[in-house]
């Protein structure tokens, strides 16, 4: 079976002459993105452990992970000394959720600070001295009238953020500022200016006291999880998760000198959470030029169990059945290394034929 029979691989202008020209490797890779998408980071697990545990390591040097929500607790995984171990240990963990129905934000918001704290409490500093990875986490940080976080002020607010993104996803910049929890010790350039786009973006730096508030803001999906606050050498204000703003993250890459590297679930790139319904608003432009996008191709899907990846939907569909959606999850794990298999072949022998532009 040919890569492209299970991976759809697309690539910018500059990235993809560099493959013409010099083949792909891991040593090129500056920038590893991490998009937002709940259980969806499960269906390329495998893809995950042959980046981090063989590929990655093969060519060591410094590559900042830049993650949103759960592209944020899935490189927090990679980080810690015993990666390989991390990772499964994560996939674990968020396949063996279970909530009652309709449970409160608190409910969840608790699960998830429990997830967690097995995960990395205590591993913060042993985190963030990984020798050649750099952690930045992405969360959204609230402007009125998201300064609350209560039944009333916070969903009027998203739904007007909403509808002003709709308008234009410059109108977001009123409701919602971006926040980058990065390393101290080092980061791209993009991320160490207040704005890029049209948000206002906070820099502070990660330590042990803020890495597990970070990653849990990262992922509070409003009104679903509460706003968390209070967070450790950041800005006093209500924080949650970064996809709204940084969904599948398109920040100008094409300032970097290496590689970016994209394992994705989708070959699609979509800006902010809130453009999933806008079918026209997808990344483009120069951003993307010296980026590599690796995610299942739609023949590998159709053959999954329900045919697509583990989403949050699932939750719904198999209400009172949590033993056969682990069972479901678990199959889509097991089979993502397919994926895996597939893409150390290609970047043994990169086709360029073979790569889509993106």
């Amino acid at each position: 079976m040919m890569p492209n029979s299970v991976l759809t691989i697309r690539a910018g202008k500059r990235a993809l002459a560099r493959i013409q020209s010099a083949g792909l490797s891991a040593a090129d890779v500056e920038i590893v993105p991490g998009a937002a998408g709940g259980p969806k980071a499960l269906g390329i697990a495998g893809l995950d452990r042959a980046l981090f545990g063989e590929w990655l390591p093969a060519a060591p040097g410094v590559r900042h992970l830049i993650g949103s929500s759960i592209g944020a607790w899935r490189f927090a995984a990679a980080c810690r000394s015993d990666g390989m171990k991390a990772l499964d240990e994560f996939a674990r963990a968020y396949t063996g959720q279970s909530y009652p129905r309709r449970p409160s934000r608190r409910f969840v918001s608790q699960a998830a600070r429990d997830m967690l704290a097995g995960l990395f409490a205590g591993r913060e500093d042993e985190i963030l001295a990984h020798p050649h990875y750099r952690l930045h986490v992405l969360a959204v940080r609230g402007r009125w009238p998201l300064t609350r976080d209560n039944r009333f002020s916070t969903p009027f607010g998203f739904g007007m953020a909403a509808m002003a993104n709709a308008v234009g996803r410059r109108h977001l910049a009123r409701f919602l500022e971006r926040t980058v929890f990065r390393d101290p010790r080092d980061a791209p350039r993009f991320l160490q200016t207040q704005r890029f786009d049209a948000f206002r973006t906070h820099a502070v730096a990660l330590d042990r006291a803020n890495l597990g508030e970070a990653l849990l803001a990262s992922a509070s999906i409003p009104l679903v999880l509460e706003g968390v606050t209070g967070i450790p050498g950041a800005p006093s204000g209500i924080y949650w998760d970064g996809g709204i703003i940084d969904y599948h993250p398109h920040l100008p890459y094409h300032q970097a000198k290496g590689l970016v590297l994209y394992p994705h679930f989708t070959d699609r790139i979509v800006p902010g959470w809130l453009d999933k319904p806008l079918r026209w608003r997808q990344a483009r432009g120069e951003w993307l030029d010296n980026v590599v996008l690796v995610a299942p191709s739609r023949d590998y899907l159709a053959k999954l169990p329900h045919g697509k990846l583990p989403d949050r939907g699932d939750f719904a569909r198999f209400a009172g059945d949590d033993a056969g959606r682990m069972k479901y999850w678990r199959a889509a794990i097991s089979e993502s290394d397919r994926l895996a298999e597939a893409f150390l072949e290609f970047a043994r022998r990169p086709d360029p034929s073979r790569i889509a532009p993106l």
